[in-house]
């Protein structure tokens, strides 16, 4: 089972990180879902956990459940920062901006992907 979720995982974040090359799937400003702008750096974060999600899957059970756990605790805790402060950890946000007054339902709109994609992964890394 751990290793088919890795697998979906590959095939999410492959889709995701291809958000900017498919037509029609941004504005004329680049946002997507008329709530975020991927840039290159976000393409190159979300290929790479791709590529990390289908290595996991293609070597071992043990091997997708560790990438579901630290994926997990990863891209919930970016998830679960960017609700707090308007800034995550993985695109440097924190760093570069600092702490955001953003109004909250775009905070929920911006950081839920992370939120539930973490979620779930870590739950499922954390069954047996």
């Amino acid at each position: 089972m751990h290793r088919k979720i890795a697998f979906g995982y590959f095939v999410v974040l492959s889709l995701v990180a291809a958000l900017n090359y498919i037509p029609g799937m941004t504005d004329a400003n680049g946002v997507a879902f008329g709530i975020f702008a991927l840039d290159i750096y976000d393409d190159a974060l979300h290929g790479g956990s791709a590529l990390w999600a289908l290595l996991a899957a293609l070597i071992s059970t043990s091997a997708a459940r560790k990438f579901l756990l630290l994926f997990g605790a990863i891209y919930l805790g970016d998830g679960l920062l960017g609700l707090a402060t308007g800034s995550g950890y993985l695109d440097l946000g924190i760093f570069n901006y600092g702490i955001q007054d953003l109004d909250f339902s775009f905070k929920i709109k911006a950081n839920a992907p992370h939120v539930a994609l973490g979620g779930f992964a870590l739950l499922m890394g954390l069954r047996k």
